[in-house]
């Protein structure tokens, strides 16, 4: 192992080495920093809220980069959680141009040795009280059955997501691993009203004989194997969603799923010191449009031109976090060379661009401290590519959303946000190639800042973080629904009969 997650639990004070340990439970983050942040603040929580004791282990790093997420485990040891990294295994075998989810898959598979090999290690010394894989590495949940604890899957993204993997599983009922799989119908009628459009799937679930449909088919079965989901979202998000999974939990046709967010990265000291604060500090308040496309998102060089051209026609600051275009239509950099930052984004700038918005616009380089940009009083919008995260930090700071999606489920997360939550406005897309031009980038921005329909957005905003901030109150939703799942795992630990719901 790269780490030793036994060496957290090691005590200095009398009373503390008297006591006898807490019941353990290990979290599982695949790869990809928007799967480690939310996990990461559950096991926080874990510790710090519910009598537990936590280990977070993650796999080796696919970007090449092991300090990467330093920062992340710092704070976790900081707040009494161990980590550990599983060692590398051998890919040099897979093709070429083999497929992201593929190496995804081929790299937790090949780990899960190394990861049976900690488990029995941390349960040799600490009762443990269960396994929590996040939604990629289902195929661990055996190892769960083998040292009977309970297994319960992290799900990272909304309710939603998980109601079309479920859909897409009973659609793909009776035929085999390995046959020809069903296409989702055109539309889809979620519980809740969300309906969702087959451009809105998502990529994966877009054809059923491309591998990813494949992948996803048979990742959503094991889910079946699972005692539970904890969700990174809250009941006030998605009330009908929540609703019909609580009964099929009741009829026994699906594990139970417990809405346990919003589980968003806390702001860091650190954060405070940043040019993008220091210029927000000079801003008025509310007066700030936020543009950023997270940190795997890449938009192409026409279409950079045409936000630039809409940011500067619409009259409004901003503050927009700059990545290098897309020179080939990848518009996701994650663990790829696509959308690399090495050069200079803000030079794929249209000529002028940063001189003529001097003083009501500031563009930066590749990243920004976006809790606290989000958080900040002078921002009142948020472009946004809609991953969930993003989502659920903008929702927490009140912040509604221009949802302009690019890839993954972030489509189906920005169905929910405009048309179920009502914390958006998409903007239209005038050409059959999908580009947005700047007319539209600056009406959308000018109607969320100064429109009827965006006023409409903003006090919804508003109500929805209210709801945000009392789900982790001590009896809010999420916190309840936390305990008692902890509850569970304790008392199994302790040698309680429940297992699982």
């Amino acid at each position: 192992m790269h780490a030793r997650p036994m060496e957290s639990l090691v005590s200095t004070g009398t009373a503390e080495r008297t006591a006898p340990p807490r019941p353990h439970v290990v979290l599982v983050a695949s790869p990809g920093a928007g799967h480690l942040i939310p996990i990461a603040e559950l096991a926080r929580r874990l510790v710090a809220h519910h009598g537990l004791a936590a280990t977070l282990v993650t796999f080796a790093d696919l970007s090449a980069r092991p300090d990467a997420h330093s920062a992340v485990f710092s704070s976790l040891r900081d707040a009494g959680v161990a980590t550990a990294t599983l060692p590398a295994v051998p890919l040099d075998d897979l093709p070429a141009d083999a497929r992201l989810e593929t190496v995804l898959l081929e790299l937790i598979g090949r780990s899960v040795p190394h990861l049976r090999a900690l488990l029995l290690d941390i349960s040799s010394a600490v009762p443990l009280a269960a396994l929590v894989p996040d939604f990629f590495v289902a195929v661990t949940l055996p190892l769960a059955a083998e040292l009977g604890v309970p297994a319960y899957i992290f799900f990272p993204c909304n309710l939603t997501t998980l109601s079309l993997m479920r859909s897409a599983v009973e659609l793909n009922n009776g035929v085999a691993s390995g046959g020809e799989f069903r296409d989702l119908p055109d539309a889809l009628q979620l519980p809740g009203g969300v309906l969702l459009r087959r451009e809105d799937y998502g990529d994966g679930f877009q054809n059923s004989t491309e591998p990813v449909y494949a992948h996803l088919i048979e990742e959503g079965r094991r889910y079946r194997a699972a005692d539970g989901f904890l969700v990174n979202t809250f009941y006030d998000m998605e009330p009908g969603n929540a609703e019909e999974l609580r009964q099929a939990a009741e009829r026994s046709t699906f594990p139970p799923a417990y809405p346990v967010g919003p589980l968003i990265r806390p702001i860091s000291d650190e954060d405070a010191v940043s040019p993008c604060i220091e210029w927000l500090d000079r801003q008025p308040t509310g007066s700030v449009v936020y543009v950023s496309f997270g940190s795997a998102g890449s938009l192409s060089v026409e279409q950079t031109a045409e936000l630039a051209a809409g940011l500067e026609d619409s009259g409004h600051r901003f503050l927009w976090v700059v990545r290098t275009p897309s020179l080939d239509g990848i518009d996701f950099a994650m663990f790829t060379g696509h959308g690399s930052d090495k050069d200079d984004p803000l030079a794929w700038l249209p000529e002028g661009f940063v001189q003529r918005t001097s003083g009501r616009g500031l563009a930066v380089a590749s990243w920004a401290p976006q809790v606290r940009v989000l958080s900040h009083p002078a921002t009142a919008v948020f472009v946004s590519h809609c991953g969930w995260n993003s989502a659920l930090e903008s929702v927490a700071s009140g912040v509604p959303v221009v949802a302009w999606p690019l890839h993954a489920e972030q489509r189906a997360n920005a169905v929910v946000l405009s048309e179920k939550a009502g914390v958006a406005l998409s903007p239209r897309a005038a050409r059959a190639d999908g580009l947005i031009g700047r007319e539209e980038v600056a009406a959308v921005v000018r109607e969320l800042m100064e429109g009827e329909k965006g006023r409409a957005v903003r006090r919804r905003t508003g109500d929805l973080r209210q709801a945000a901030d009392a789900a982790w109150a001590p009896e809010g939703s999420s916190r309840r629904a936390m305990e008692e799942v902890a509850g569970r795992w304790k008392a199994a630990a302790l040698g309680g009969r429940a297992r699982g719901a």
